[in-house]
C-alpha cells in the first residue's frame, strides 16, 4: 500500500517519505457526513499545521461540531479521508485520536461530575496508556503530578483540597478551565477548544491566550471553535469559515475584516452598530436598597425604570452572578430591601419572583435551564402548565400549542416543528426557547444572565432585536454579562461590580470597553452605610 492510500480505518505502516518538520499534522479531504436526511458536512477539507492557531467559524448548525467529532473519533465520516501525520484513515476511534495527540474540550465540557478535579484532568493520560482501559489500581502519584502541572498552566489552584474537590461543586467558569487543563495535561499535538471562553471573564481569557501562546511555542496546534471574533484577532492565526456544511473560506485571519467574516458565516450583512435606539420611561419599576449576602454581596443598591435595559458586569467573583440570582429568588439576599412598582416585596424563592412578574434566564442553559429530552412545546409551556389545566388537572393542549407556536414565532425559531426535542437544536435555537419560556409568564422584569453564551453571530442578532422589542413594549431588562460589546450595544446604563459592590455606573452610549474593564479591575471599595433589613 502506497503512502496516502486509505487503509480501512487503520494506520498505513508504509514509511513516510516527506520531512516530518514540513508535514501537516492533520488533513481532512472531501469529508461528508449525513444524519438521516440531513447532509451535515458537504466535502469539507482543510489542513492543520503544527504550532499554528486556527479559528473554526460559522453559525450554529453549520457543521462545526460534526467536524470536531470526526477529528476526535466520536463520529465516522460517510465519505472522505483523514490524513494524520502522513498516514491515511477512513475514520478514527476516540482512543486512536487521543493516542495521536488530539485533545478536545467540548462545549458541554464532558467532565465527569462525580469525580475530583485531579481525576478529571489526568485520567485521559492513563486511559491512553492502557489502550482505553483503566487499570484496577491506577497510579495516584502520577495522576496528582499531571493534574498539578496542568492546573498551574491554566491558573487554577494546585492545593490538595482543590485537587480533591468534586467537579460538580465548582462554578461554571472553573469547570471550563478544568476541561481546558484536561486537554493540555497529556503530550498533546493538537488541542481543539469548542467555545472555550463562554464562561470566562476577560482576565481569565487573557490567561487562556497566554496558555495558547505557550502551546504554540511547543509546536502544538490549537483549533478554536468560537463566535467571539474579537478574541480571534487577539490570538491571530488562520480562519476556517463554515456555512451550511461547507467550507466557504479559509486563510490568514489578517486577510479578513470582522464584517467579511460575518457575511461569510451568515450569508447576510450584519453591522456592529448599537442596537439600542429607544429610551426608558420615567416610572421606576424595580429598586434594590442595600442587598447583602455575605461574602458575595455587600450593600448593593440600584434602580430600574420601565422599558430600561440595565447591564451589570464584573469579574467572576465580583458578585454579579449572586446579584442576578438574588433578584430572581434563587439565592435570596440576607439583608436589604426590594421594591417593585413602589411596594416593598420579599423574594425568598423563585416562585415568589415569578408571582411578582420577575423572569430569570440562567447562564447555564443546559444544566439549569432546559429539559433537553423534552420538546420545544413542553419546554415553552413549562411555567404556565397550571394555567392551561382545567379543574381536574388536564392540560388544554390546543391552547398550549397555540401559545408555544406564538412564542416560537416571536423568538424567530429556525424550525416549524415544536415537537422536536430541544436537545436536537442548535445553541442559538435552544437559547431562544429558554428566553421564550419566560415570556410565557408576561414578566415585568426579565433578568438575562449571559443571554448569548455559546450563541452564533446570527442568533445574537436575533436575540438582541428581541431584547430591544421587549424594552420598547415597557418591560424592564437586566443583562448580566462579561461580554462588554454586548452590553455597550444593547443597554441604557451599565453597572460595574467589584468585591460585592457596585463601583461604577456608565451611560452605555458613551462608555468604552476599556473604561468598563478598568473599573472591573479597580481596588476593593470602602464599606458604606449599613443596609436596611428586609421587612
Amino acid at each position: 500500500m502506497s503512502q496516502g492510500q486509505v487503509s480501512n480505518g487503520s494506520v498505513s505502516q508504509d514509511p513516510v517519505s516527506r520531512d516530518t518538520a514540513s508535514r501537516a499534522f492533520l488533513e481532512l479531504r472531501g469529508i461528508h457526513k449525513r444524519f438521516g436526511g440531513v447532509h451535515a458536512l458537504r466535502g469539507v477539507g482543510f489542513t492543520i499545521q503544527p504550532g499554528e492557531a486556527y479559528h473554526l467559524l460559522g453559525e450554529n448548525g453549520c457543521g462545526k461540531s460534526t467536524v470536531i467529532k470526526i477529528m476526535s473519533g466520536a463520529h465516522a465520516p460517510d465519505e472522505g479521508e483523514i490524513v494524520l501525520e502522513g498516514r491515511s484513515f477512513r475514520a478514527l476511534t476516540p482512543i486512536q485520536s487521543l493516542a495521536a495527540g488530539i485533545e478536545t474540550v467540548y462545549q458541554d465540557l464532558s467532565l465527569l461530575p462525580n469525580l475530583t478535579v485531579a481525576e478529571n484532568v489526568a485520567l485521559n493520560e492513563q486511559l491512553v496508556a492502557h489502550g482505553g482501559r483503566l487499570a484496577r489500581l491506577f497510579d495516584r502519584g502520577r495522576l496528582r503530578r499531571t493534574a498539578e502541572a496542568a492546573l498551574e498552566v491554566v491558573g487554577l489552584p494546585t492545593a490538595p483540597a482543590y485537587l480533591s474537590a468534586i467537579v460538580s461543586d465548582l462554578p461554571l467558569a472553573q469547570r471550563q478551565l478544568v476541561a481546558i487543563a484536561r486537554a493540555i495535561a497529556t503530550k498533546a499535538k493538537m488541542v481543539i477548544m469548542d467555545e472555550p471562553t463562554t464562561s470566562l471573564t476577560r482576565r481569565e481569557v487573557d490567561n487562556l491566550i497566554a496558555v495558547v501562546e505557550r502551546l504554540r511555542s511547543e509546536n502544538v496546534a490549537v483549533l478554536f471553535v468560537t463566535h467571539k471574533l474579537d478574541e480571534c484577532y487577539r490570538i491571530g492565526g488562520h480562519a476556517i469559515v463554515f456555512r451550511d456544511g461547507q467550507c466557504v473560506g479559509q486563510g490568514p485571519l489578517a486577510n479578513y475584516t470582522k464584517h467579511q467574516l460575518t457575511e461569510m458565516m451568515t450569508g447576510r450583512h450584519i453591522d456592529g452598530a448599537r442596537y439600542r435606539t429607544g429610551a426608558p420611561m420615567a416610572e421606576e419599576l424595580f429598586a434594590a436598597d442595600g442587598l447583602s449576602l455575605p461574602p458575595s454581596l455587600a450593600r448593593v443598591s440600584f434602580s430600574l425604570r420601565r422599558g430600561e435595559i440595565l447591564g451589570i458586569t464584573g469579574l467572576a467573583d465580583s458578585g454579579r452572578n449572586e446579584l442576578a440570582t438574588a433578584i430572581a429568588g434563587v439565592t435570596p439576599a440576607a439583608e436589604g430591601r426590594i421594591r417593585i412598582d413602589g411596594k416593598v416585596q420579599r423574594i425568598g424563592h423563585p416562585s415568589q419572583a415569578i408571582r411578582l412578574g420577575i423572569g430569570y434566564v440562567p447562564e447555564d442553559r443546559l444544566g439549569e435551564g432546559l429539559f433537553l429530552d423534552k420538546s420545544i412545546f413542553e419546554n415553552e409551556i413549562a411555567l404556565v402548565v397550571s394555567d392551561l389545566a382545567n379543574a381536574v388537572g388536564i392540560v388544554d393542549r390546543a391552547k398550549g400549542r397555540a401559545l408555544a407556536d406564538k412564542i416560537s414565532q416571536d423568538m424567530r425559531l429556525n424550525t416549524g416543528n415544536i415537537d422536536l426535542p430541544v436537545g436536537a437544536l442548535s445553541g442559538g435555537n435552544q437559547q431562544r426557547v429558554l428566553i421564550g419560556r419566560w415570556l410565557s409568564i408576561l414578566p415585568k422584569l426579565l433578568v438575562l444572565h449571559g443571554p448569548t453564551v455559546g450563541v452564533d453571530v446570527g442568533s445574537k442578532d436575533t436575540i438582541y432585536k428581541v431584547i430591544q422589542q421587549l424594552a420598547e413594549a415597557g418591560m424592564g431588562l437586566v443583562i448580566v454579562s462579561d461580554d462588554l460589546p454586548e452590553l455597550l450595544q444593547n443597554c441604557d446604563r451599565i453597572l460595574v461590580m467589584n468585591s460585592g459592590r457596585i463601583v461604577a455606573e456608565y451611560e452605555a452610549s458613551a462608555a468604552t470597553e476599556d473604561q468598563l474593564y478598568q473599573a472591573m479591575l479597580a481596588s476593593r471599595p470602602q464599606p458604606s452605610a449599613p443596609p436596611e433589613t428586609i421587612q
